[in-house]
């Protein structure tokens, strides 16, 4: 009886430190584009066949650490524009807020987040294939009217599904020329720090739980949100990871969609 809880005990303990070891790697390459890692962190673990009451909680606490250090790093090195982020945060929030207390069946939930990796992987295709490159640095002017009209729907699909938004914010940001690369980074990493809370908390209301993992998980992110945001500062190149993180979005997004 003792060596099979010894046993058991130490199962856990390498599947944690395995997965602290991916949520490391996943932290440091989103951060590096100023984004927190939400979609990756739901990737692993729709993988590893984790409830979806523990996926979403999860990857929005995650994210919340994430994006406190990139939201640091980025203002620090003159890329935030808070007066920018106002009226994408004003109606985002309360909608994150709102769509973190909806509980969905899970072959809604499992759909949802399905599409979301999906977009996130044609995001990072698109980037791995050096589209972002072409895009010049410039000055974020950006529409009243269509900055809050995005940030609720970004908002509420945020909260629903347990990403901080950041994914989808960035490659509108870039497409309608309202933002270079940089430019995204220093507004997604705020805004993704706004709808995580405001997600998490409307989960939390829900009744949802953190896993007992969360303390070894949030060491991982910190660490590789750390690295990642220095590499993206720095503009090192990271495509053939993205390359990698495009066919695990690709994997799980899919398996949800058939599963769902």
């Amino acid at each position: 009886m003792l060596n099979r809880q010894i046993y058991r005990l130490f199962t856990m303990t390498s599947e944690v430190l395995i997965l602290a070891a991916v949520f490391l790697g996943i932290a440091a390459l989103y951060s590096s584009v100023g984004h927190a890692g939400a979609s990756g962190y739901l990737a692993t673990m729709a993988l590893l066949g984790m409830a979806p009451a523990t996926m979403r909680p999860t990857a929005l606490a995650l994210n919340l650490i994430v994006a406190t250090l990139a939201t640091y790093r980025f203002w620090r090195a003159g890329w935030t524009r808070w007066d920018q982020l106002l009226p994408f945060a004003l109606a985002s929030v309360p909608l994150a807020y709102l769509g973190g207390r909806v509980h969905l069946p899970v072959p809604g939930y499992r759909a949802l987040v399905g599409v979301a990796l999906l977009c996130s992987a044609a995001l990072l295709i698109w980037r791995a294939r050096g589209g972002e490159s072409a895009l010049a640095e410039r000055t974020l002017q950006v529409p009243w009217p269509a900055a809050v009209g995005s940030g609720a729907v970004i908002g509420l699909f945020s909260g629903l599904t347990g990403t901080g938004g950041g994914i989808f914010l960035s490659p509108l940001l870039l497409f309608t020329g309202w933002a270079g690369p940089r430019g995204a980074a220093g507004l997604a990493a705020p805004f993704i720090w706004v709808n995580s809370l405001a997600g998490l908390i409307g989960v939390q209301w829900a009744a949802n739980s953190l896993p007992a993992e969360l303390p070894w998980l949030a060491a991982a992110v910190l660490a590789g949100g750390w690295l990642g945001t220095a590499l993206g500062l720095q503009r090192l190149p990271a495509r053939s990871l993205l390359w990698a993180l495009s066919a695990v979005l690709l994997i799980a997004g899919g398996k949800l969609l058939l599963h769902a």
